[in-house]
């Protein structure tokens, strides 16, 4: 029989236990390390990346006016295709047949044709229709009319294209996150007397917007990056800025560098101000989720507790 003093003597404390060394994640570190070596050591000594030319045209007024075309481009693009995803989503929610073909079909063609295809689409739209009026259809007098080449400008065509194509992806979004607040929530807001519109705006919209806020951050990450699109119509942004500049210069590579470091500048900046909106929207879960951990640490706690109570270990170590 195993004496209390013996048991005391053999007992083992795990806080000092010693952990075996993973061999495996040593050998990833270096290997992940001798690579990114490689790689910094290629960027600095490989002759062939220019960076005097890319600095020299980094801050190049020429770059500033297209990096302010593209991101004027981009801001107005998703405005516009946030204002439409809601309309077709609440279409495509809707009660009435009609409205909910309507959007169906819209949602169809716009996610189901690629944006390339839609931009040259727009710009050679005179192709299709050389006037555009406004009058008595099937055939009834014009009363205004002008001509397609006039309108579609390469400007309007990149904006036609972008916010119609990124209208079909904000729909989905937002009924995806209208359909994350539970049935139970509109039929409270209707039991208060509020109308549709009323619930839609103050109960379901506030709710929703945690579901609705990183897609949308995401398409707009997505949008910056496809406005170098419209470059094939001849859009004066970004991509094809750079683009005549090498093609005068014969320094391509550099050229490249310098719409790379801009479009990651930006896209930083763009998911750092995301980041940012998630955590404000989802205040309620970041504390829901902190209450839930003093609770576990209280439990943990409770039971750490009683190793360390004097009273209770005497009593503990008898039993054993």
């Amino acid at each position: 029989m195993t004496s209390p003093t013996d048991t005391a003597t053999t007992r083992v404390d795990v806080a000092h236990a010693k952990t075996h060394p993973n061999w495996g994640q040593w050998a990833t570190r270096a290997v992940v390390l001798l690579l990114v070596a490689m790689l910094v050591h290629q960027l600095i000594t490989n002759p062939n990346f220019e960076w005097d030319v890319v600095g020299e045209w980094l801050f190049a007024p020429s770059i500033m006016r297209a990096l302010w075309t593209t991101l004027w481009l981009a801001t107005v693009s998703m405005l516009i295709g946030m204002v439409l995803g809601v309309i077709f989503a609440v279409m495509k929610m809707s009660n009435n047949r009609l409205l909910r073909a309507v959007a169906d079909a819209y949602l169809w063609f716009f996610r189901g044709t690629p944006l390339l295809v839609q931009l040259i689409f727009w710009f050679n739209l005179a192709a299709l229709l050389p006037t555009l009026s406004i009058g008595i259809p099937f055939g009834g007098p014009d009363l205004v009319s002008w001509e397609t080449n006039d309108l579609i400008t390469p400007l309007t065509a990149a904006i036609l294209g972008l916010s119609l194509n990124e209208g079909a992806y904000m729909a989905e979004v937002i009924r995806g996150g209208l359909l994350s607040v539970g049935r139970g929530q509109r039929e409270a807001a209707k039991a208060y007397g509020m109308t549709e519109t009323t619930a839609l705006r103050r109960v379901v919209l506030p709710q929703a917007m945690r579901s609705i806020i990183p897609p949308t951050g995401n398409q707009l990450i997505s949008m910056v990056k496809a406005t170098a699109m419209v470059s094939v119509i001849a859009m004066h942004d970004l991509l094809y800025t750079v683009q005549a500049v090498y093609n005068r210069t014969f320094q391509t590579i550099p050229l490249l560098l310098v719409a790379v470091i801009w479009y990651l500048v930006v896209v930083s900046i763009l998911s750092f101000v995301q980041h940012h909106v998630e955590n404000y929207y989802g205040k309620s879960d970041i504390a829901t989720r902190g209450t839930s951990k003093k609770k576990a640490k209280g439990r943990n706690g409770d039971a750490d507790g009683i190793d360390e109570d004097p009273a209770i270990v005497p009593q503990v170590q008898e039993r054993t």
